[in-house]
């Protein structure tokens, strides 16, 4: 793999068991490059282990006027230095391969687990969390698979030294030997620390990200209420607290740091002074000590990749263990239609290690099914217009989330049924070909508006059908004023980020006719319309009810104009399907129906049957007459649109 064939076409399946099967799963898919890497490295080491025996021999020569194999030793070194170029550039160039397309594929398998997981994700782990992990911590995973190769390469060097320096040199090549390991594992006992250090400084980054994240996705509001100092200061404390623990962190660094140093530089001195000595008694020739010294010298280059390659995996290892926690949550792992559990992360590693089985996946089903949450209840008909009451907003929330295929809680609860067949047990693309849910919240993306609803679709539905079931008019018209000179159509015109030029209604009554163009077999909307005006909700729900005329729409809501649109509306009290019936039906017959929809206090519902009989008749008289007058001026409105 190259980075110019980036993205993977499929980045695989990941061992998301803990951080070290993770990152010991990307070492594995990334053999060839690791190879390769090795293979380079190699040449660069060996290289560079060359260079002291070439100057030896070329002392050697120059101590007995020999000039033939002083030729000899500057062809070696000439040789040597050739390797090293070579090895050096093609070993930084797979080196750096290796690690961006580790952190490629790391940050495809969370951009996957995102999309599979959908809003559910947020509700699992941190927003900031996950933004670390997408950000700082695939580049300490890379920078681990990156510097597995060239430590290996190092330590071979290392090794054919220490025997090269045996053979020519055996007194000399003895300390050396003996020295070496002492050198390479002499900051082991200091890793324990090192690591405990870096795991806490990363604890505190994560939670300053996420309190960072938290602080600007709420600005707005923090500035309303004057909050803005006081997240700031708690985001400045979080900051402080990261930074003491860098540097605490840092200071076990250079401990190690300074051990790689020292002991080395007492090697140094040793092979000097002994060797000093052995050239005075006339036990070697001064080109051994040369010989030897240089090699000494040399080898701190690569035992410094052995400090690299602890420090990669300190760093990388809550990382890894990070990354693997997103990486471990799945879509079903909340009880399936039988009350069984879904799979957690080392069940998907068993499967995919062949210890099991592959998961059963249900056939979809056909088309005209009913859709049926066993929780509540609730039941949308096929083809039907249902409209949800929910005298708690988040119920509704959860509640929209669990019709499409999202469970609140782990293994809480059954799926939702849609046609019979349980939608956590579906195919995910599947499940959302079936059934799509737009949140209270919806985003737009940066993008011209037909880029805005070039989105997977039957087909079915045209873009201008949609944007006018949505009631878009004065949208395009603002879009064309603020598009940039030489724009006519408004399908050309750019959005911002978020939709940030636009008002909430707009934004709402886009991402509405987003929906609405994908023409889903179920459509489920939880307060589409909550943004916009009386007038244009009126129109907005008569738009809806016309364009999904024979398709199953969900709309929680509890405004009187979409709940008077519905074929059915279902109101939910206490978690449960209560009552189900026509807006007017409820609205005269159920008073927890009235107390959601016209908010009447508990003290109106005490004197409501105490109301005299012509009062309650009259009001429903006007009540018929306004709806009346209602219907004629949408005609008007939509004859005229």
């Amino acid at each position: 793999m190259q980075i110019s064939d980036l993205p993977y076409p499929d980045p695989g399946v990941p061992d998301a068991r803990s951080g070290p099967r993770l990152l010991l799963w990307l070492g594995r898919n990334q053999l060839g490059g690791q190879l390769k890497a090795l293979g380079w490295g190699l040449l660069h080491f060996c290289g560079i282990a060359g260079l002291p025996f070439a100057v030896g021999l070329g002392v050697e020569a120059v101590v007995d006027h020999d000039g033939t194999r002083l030729l000899e030793a500057g062809g070696l070194l000439a040789l040597a230095g050739a390797a090293i170029a070579v090895g050096d550039t093609l070993l930084h160039r797979a080196a750096v391969t290796n690690w961006i397309t580790a952190a490629a594929r790391v940050q495809q398998l969370l951009a996957r687990k995102t999309a599979e997981l959908g809003s559910a994700l947020t509700r699992r782990v941190a927003a900031g969390e996950v933004v670390a992990v997408s950000t700082s911590d695939v580049e300490k995973i890379g920078w681990f698979v990156e510097a597995v190769s060239r430590f290996l390469a190092a330590a071979v060097a290392v090794l054919v030294i220490c025997v090269g320096l045996l053979f020519h040199s055996p007194a000399l090549g003895l300390v050396v030997a003996l020295g070496t390991p002492l050198l390479a594992l002499a900051a082991l006992p200091l890793l324990p620390h090192a690591t405990r250090r870096a795991d806490v400084q990363r604890e505190k980054a994560g939670r300053a990200t996420e309190l960072a994240a938290d602080t600007v996705a709420g600005l707005r509001v923090l500035r309303g209420i004057g909050g803005e100092e006081l997240f700031l200061g708690r985001y400045r404390e979080a900051s402080q607290e990261v930074r003491a623990a860098a540097v605490h962190s840092a200071r076990m660094w250079a401990l190690i740091s300074a051990v790689q140093v020292l002991l080395p530089g007492a090697l140094l001195v040793t092979v000097v002074w002994y060797g000093a000595a052995l050239v005075q008694d006339g036990r070697i020739a001064v080109g051994e000590l040369v010989t030897v010294f240089s090699a000494v010298a040399t080898m701190l280059y690569p035992l410094r990749h052995f400090e690299e390659i602890a420090m990669a995996y300190s760093f990388s290892r809550p990382s890894a263990k990070r990354a693997a926690r997103v990486l471990s949550l799945t879509r079903t792992e909340a009880g399936g239609a039988d009350g069984t559990h879904g799979t957690d992360g080392a069940d998907r590693a068993d499967r995919m290690d062949g210890r099991d089985g592959p998961a059963a996946v249900a056939a979809p089903p056909g088309p005209g099914g009913d859709l049926y949450d066993p929780e509540t209840g609730l039941l949308a008909r096929a083809g039907e217009f249902t409209a949800v009451v929910c005298g708690d907003p988040d119920l509704a929330g959860r509640l929209a989330e669990r019709l499409g295929g999202h469970p609140a809680e782990a293994g809480d609860s059954p799926s939702v049924l849609l046609g019979g067949v349980a939608l956590d047990e579906l195919e995910l693309a599947a499940a959302r070909t079936l059934v799509l849910v737009q949140d209270k919240e919806p985003v737009l993306l940066s993008g011209t508006l037909r880029e805005l609803l070039d989105v997977p679709a039957s087909g079915q539905v045209v873009a201008g059908a949609a944007l006018a079931a949505a009631r878009c008019g004065d949208v395009l018209d603002a879009l064309l004023q603020g598009a940039a000179d030489g724009v006519g159509d408004p399908m050309d015109a750019r959005i911002t980020e978020r939709g940030r030029s636009l008002s909430g209604g707009q934004r709402q009554r886009l991402a509405l006719a987003r929906s609405l163009v994908t023409d889903p077999e179920v459509l489920v909307l939880d307060e589409p319309t909550s943004a916009v005006d009386s007038h244009t909700e009126a129109r907005i729900a008569a738009g809806v009810a016309e364009l999904r005329r024979g398709r199953t729409t969900v709309v929680l809501a509890s405004s009187p104009l979409l709940l008077d649109r519905a074929d059915r509306v279902v109101l939910v009290h206490e978690g449960t399907a209560a009552a189900s019936g026509t807006h007017r039906e409820l609205l005269h017959g159920d008073p927890r129906y009235r107390a959601v929809v016209t908010r009447e206090t508990d003290e109106e519902q005490r004197r409501d049957p105490a109301r005299p009989g012509l009062v309650r008749q009259l009001e429903e008289e006007l009540e018929e007459q306004l709806d009346e007058q209602l219907q004629e001026e949408l005609t008007e409105i939509e004859e005229s649109a």
